[in-house]
């Protein structure tokens, strides 16, 4: 699967994980309805993180893309 698809998909579970938070600030304040929020509330944020991975990895791909394009062969080091 390409990264931009993995990008959509983490999307769609954020999305989802969204709903589901929402539902559950709908509803009564119960113990019940806490979990609901809690599970998508951690839905929501591991979604989250892989969008931001995801992202990551897209941006390296196309810095070595680049890299390739003008003939660079070893990025220069940090320090």
């Amino acid at each position: 699967m390409t990264v931009s698809r993995h990008v959509e998909e983490a999307a769609g579970k954020l999305q989802e994980a969204a709903r589901q938070i929402a539902l559950a600030r709908e509803g009564p304040d119960t113990s019940e309805s806490q979990r609901a929020w809690l599970e998508g509330l951690t839905a929501y944020c591991a979604a989250l993180a892989d969008i931001h991975t995801y992202n990551n990895e897209s941006i390296h791909e196309k810095l070595h893309e680049l890299a390739g394009r003008i003939g660079l062969r070893k990025f220069p080091s940090s320090s």
